[in-house]
């Protein structure tokens, strides 16, 4: 290791895997990703103490970061990410970032500024003001939001399917790829089902690849669901371009939008419809790689 370079570490802490890469000069010293379980962003010491073993973990020993960024899921607001940099700072004694992981989108494609969109299991939308203030819409979870994530697309396709039900139509190939996946036998049990769920982003979620199937069988109501399912993605957009944050590049993540070419169109086209000048592009490489970025801006 060059002891004239500085050693730094991103950390990108997902719902599911936390990735963390750290550098000196271009050159990588460590690669690491491990599950995300134990991650406790709500309890900044916990937090701070779980990044600190990983790094432990993840470093040559002896090797100590000269900065250190993270992006953690569920460190909503700054008013949630800044005790855990308090503490990550005490820890280490050297300059710390924490930010939510949708943040990490932009420096990840190399950008100083623009929108970073994922529609995973949930959806999120994040920017920044001109004065630097970060702003954040939707991921409220599957309950009540998070339209565009699989969890949401499961949910509106329960909705689409009661309501063709109550029509009085027979079921279609949606209706009967949900009757299957949730392993009951008629539409109308299909209530109790969702309300059973343990874990409701991913018990919901997972079933989406039902919609996108049904869809791919001829199913209109599963199209209907997909194409809204676009629209609310370009509705996060134009909500923050409505706030006054910079629109003009949209950093797109996200297994659900990126592994499904309809729901990634619908949402292109919307996002034409409703910003115009606003110009999406797939996330290319790893998140993490923004929270290298940022922990190089912090030196």
């Amino acid at each position: 290791m060059q002891d004239t370079l500085p050693l730094v570490v991103g950390i990108d802490v997902g719902g599911t895997k936390t990735h963390l890469r750290a550098v000196v000069g271009n050159t990588r010293v460590a690669d690491h990703v491990r599950p995300s379980g134990g991650w406790r962003p709500h309890d900044p010491v916990a937090a701070a103490g779980w990044l600190a073993a990983l790094v432990a973990e993840a470093l040559p020993a002896g090797a100590r970061p000269s900065a250190l960024a993270v992006g953690g899921h569920a460190c909503e607001t700054p008013r949630q990410c800044a005790p855990v940099r308090t503490a990550l700072q005490l820890h280490f004694g050297t300059p710390a970032l924490v930010v939510g992981d949708a943040e990490l989108l932009v420096p990840a494609a190399g950008l100083d500024r623009g929108v970073g969109l994922v529609a995973g299991t949930g959806s999120v939308a994040v920017g920044r003001l001109a004065d630097g203030s970060p702003v954040q819409v939707g991921g409220w979870g599957a309950v009540l939001g998070d339209e565009g994530g699989s969890a949401g697309l499961v949910r509106e396709a329960a909705r689409a399917v009661w309501a063709a039900h109550d029509r009085g139509e027979p079921p279609d190939p949606l209706a009967l790829g949900l009757v299957e996946a949730f392993g009951v036998t008629e539409v109308p049990a299909l209530g109790a089902a969702l309300e059973a769920a343990t874990d409701v982003s991913a018990d919901w979620g997972r079933h989406a690849p039902v919609v996108f199937a049904a869809a791919d069988a001829g199913s209109a109501l599963a199209r209907a669901v997909i194409a809204e399912g676009g629209r609310c993605l370009a509705a996060l957009v134009a909500r923050l371009a409505a706030r006054g944050v910079a629109v003009d590049d949209v950093v797109v993540a996200g297994g659900t939008v990126l592994g499904q070419p309809p729901l990634y169109d619908a949402f292109t086209s919307a996002l034409a419809a409703s910003v115009p000048g606003a110009r999406p592009q797939p996330l290319r490489g790893a998140p993490v790689e923004g929270a290298v970025a940022l922990a190089r801006s912090i030196l």
